[in-house]
């Protein structure tokens, strides 16, 4: 893949990810005044990973199971048309998303691209009452006016550098690297890390 580099530095690791998904957690419900109303929706590849914790951590703490999906937005993507292969995945959302407060879960919010892509996937499905957005990482360099609700931790980046989320569910380690990019970015890493 065209954006692995070297690792520059490791900004979080297990620990560091599990505590910062914990706060989310509880910053959700606070906000939401409970769990009743709450959906999760994780932007595969790696969102979804964090939204399935992020629905572990609810139950601990609320003793309430919250409707947990995953969105894949390949063709939603504003660069899709530059891909001649992009590698397409399955949203998989199996109840209704109208009038629920729906967290979008991704890993790491960098242009926003992304994110806009998720909002225009999810009002293909149905109208929410909100949305909100959790992210572990918040790289910076926005490009459309996005910003998240819930930040597990800003890190700020330069241009020349990716931010990788690797997790053990799909990497066999849970840890964020700031990489030097060897060519341009790329998107999403793949699953099963470089």
């Amino acid at each position: 893949m065209a954006d692995i580099g070297n690792v520059r530095s490791i900004v979080m690791q297990e620990d560091g990810i599990d505590r910062s998904l914990r706060r989310i957690a509880h910053e959700i419900l606070e906000r939401n005044g409970g769990a009743d109303n709450i959906a999760l929706v994780g932007i595969l590849t790696r969102g979804d990973v964090l939204a399935a914790r992020l629905a572990r951590l609810i139950a601990e703490i609320e003793g309430t199971e919250v409707p947990l999906g995953s969105l894949d937005i390949s063709f939603y993507r504003d660069d899709f048309a530059t891909y001649l292969a992009p590698e397409v995945l399955s949203t998989d959302i199996l109840f209704d998303i109208d009038g629920r407060d729906v967290v979008l879960v991704d890993d790491v919010l960098y242009t926003g691209r992304t994110i806009r892509a998720a909002l225009d996937a999810l009002m293909d499905i149905g109208r929410p009452r909100t949305v909100q957005l959790a992210v572990l990482i918040d790289r910076g360099h926005r490009e459309l006016p996005i910003r998240a609700d819930y930040v597990g931790k800003n890190v700020p980046s330069a241009e020349d550098e990716n931010v990788r989320l690797l997790l053990q569910e799909t990497d066999g380690v849970s840890e964020v690297r700031i990489l030097e990019l060897d060519g341009p970015r790329a998107g999403s890493a793949p699953l099963g890390g470089e």
